[in-house]
Parts: C-alpha cells; structure tokens; sequence
C-alpha cells in the first residue's frame, strides 16, 4: 500500500502538471475575446440574462464597450453597441455574419434548414433563392393568382356592406391575408382545411418563440426537461401529415392532366421533377442535381 502511494502522487502531480500546461497552449493559441461582465462556471452570465433589455444592454455597453462579450450558458455572444461596429458587421463582414444560430427547434421544423430562411449562406441558400424567385414570387406567379383577386373582391364586398357601422379593420386584414396565403399555397380545394393549417402554425410559433435551456447547455437535451421534444415530435408529425396528403393530392392531379390553378405545391413539384430528370451532361442541370432537393425543401419552403 506504501509503495502504490508513492507511486499514486508522483502520478497526479504530472497529470496535474500537464492538464495545466495543454490549458496554457490552448489559452495562447485562444484569440482574444472582447470585454465583458464577469461569468460564472457553466452559466456563464445566465444570471443576469433578466437584464439583457435594450436598456440593460445600454448600461453594460456604457461599462464594457460597444463590443462586449457574454456566455449563455455554452452559447458565446457578442453584443454590437455602437454604429461603426455595427456597420463593420452588417455590412463590411455581412458575409460572415449573415448565418444565424440553428437552435434544436429550428433544426427539427424546418427540416434541417432545408428551406431559404433558416440555411446557411452559401450555394444551398443561393439556389433556393432562385427557386423562390423563380417560382414562388415571380412578377409573372403574382399575376396568375386569381383566386388572390377574388379574396380581395370579397373582401371590398365585406367593407361595403358594413359601410357606416364599426368593423374590426384588424382582423378582416388578417382573415384576408391568410385566405390568400392559403389558397397560394395549397389551392383553393383545400380551403376546407385551413383551420387545420392555422393551428399548426400557431404551434410552430409558440415553439419558435420558447425559451429551452438545452439551447444554452446542450447536454440537457437528451433529458427534456421542459416537455419541448415531445411538443416538437408531435407539431413535425401533424405538419407532416398535412402537406404529405397534399402533395399525394397535387401529384395525383399533376399526373391525370387535369386542368386546375397551379399553386405553390405545384411549382415546387415541378422543379423537384425537373431536377430528377436533369441530364448529367448539364452543368446547370448537374449543379441542380448536387442541391438534393426533396419533399422535405417542398415542406420547408412552404413553411
């Protein structure tokens, strides 16, 4: 026993020697971070996060500078105060910066950012801007939603009949302009649905917008204290459900020939049958196939 404690502290001495010694060449080779409020260990400065205001912000910024470091957690922050700082950010390194942080639950609603909002800059986010730009939001696309003029015919209608009394201007507006997303979106024979749909957007909003701790420390992910993964898993699968039956719609209508108001949905199908039959001898039609656009980008997308 005297022997192998003789042995054991030599043992921890130069491991602790050497812990130390890796942490200094780790340090130097570390760039400098910008100035910030003093951190505690694992939560970094989540506890004055009730203090992050624009205000709170102001009062750091008067203290650290107009370009301050602060940890959430795991999640390394840097807070932009001062004009030219933020003019060098947004404008003279856009192209660096332009990316935003994929948090679990944009990941898991969005497909893995398979849509143009959520990817990052790059040929995957260039192509779907063209694929919306071409597709979507054409000057020629807007011009063919007639069923957007009936919504606003309606709408007209509604206001005359109303004329001299109160009407809720706010939510006519609303009404009108998701009858109109819908209908573009999906077509004017699922109009049916719509309730169904505003109820899992509604979702994905409330789970867009919830605060999730594993965002900050990510270990506690696999653990789900707040109950979000089930909420997550549940809100993909009622979406899932939804557009798939939609779509198997589309594509049966697509392949009957049957003359219909091409909508959303059939623009995105017909540039995922272009690209499944794009001829390798293209180099465009090569640099479409290399995107891998699938059903998901369809869901994504319309999302």
């Amino acid at each position: 026993m005297a022997m192998a404690a003789e042995l054991l502290l030599p043992f921890l001495f130069a491991s602790s020697l050497l812990f130390l010694f890796f942490g200094f060449l780790k340090s130097r080779r570390r760039l400098p971070l910008p100035p910030g409020p003093p951190s505690l260990p694992l939560i970094g400065h989540m506890h004055i996060m009730d203090q992050l205001t624009h205000t709170g912000l102001a009062r750091l910024a008067g203290k650290y500078g107009g370009v301050m470091y602060l940890r959430l957690g795991f999640l390394p922050t840097v807070v932009i105060s001062t004009p030219d700082a933020a003019r060098e950010v947004l404008k003279e390194q856009d192209g660096i910066f332009s990316n935003r942080p994929a948090t679990r639950t944009i990941r898991y609603l969005s497909y893995d950012c398979a849509d143009m909002a959520f990817a990052n800059y790059g040929p995957f986010w260039r192509q779907m801007r063209k694929v919306c730009v071409m597709k979507l939001f054409s000057r020629k696309r807007a011009e063919s939603w007639a069923s957007a003029r009936d919504e606003i015919d309606g709408f007209m209608r509604t206001l005359a009949a109303k004329a001299g009394s109160r009407v809720n201007l706010g939510e006519l507006v609303f009404a009108l302009t998701r009858n109109i997303t819908f209908k573009a979106a999906f077509g004017a024979e699922f109009e049916d649905d719509q309730n169904v749909f505003i109820s899992i957007l509604q979702e994905f909003s409330k789970l867009f917008g919830a605060f999730n701790i594993a965002d900050f420390v990510p270990w506690l992910e696999r653990f789900d204290l707040q109950g979000l993964n089930t909420r997550l898993e549940k809100a993909r699968g009622s979406l899932d459900g939804f557009i798939d039956r939609i779509i198997d719609d589309h594509m049966v209508k697509t392949g009957s020939k049957a003359d219909h108001h091409s909508d959303m949905v059939d623009e995105l199908l017909a540039f995922l049958g272009d690209v499944a039959s794009a001829g390798a001898g293209d180099a465009q039609d090569e640099a479409a196939l290399s995107i891998k656009f699938t059903r998901d980008n369809i869901k994504a997308i319309i999302m």
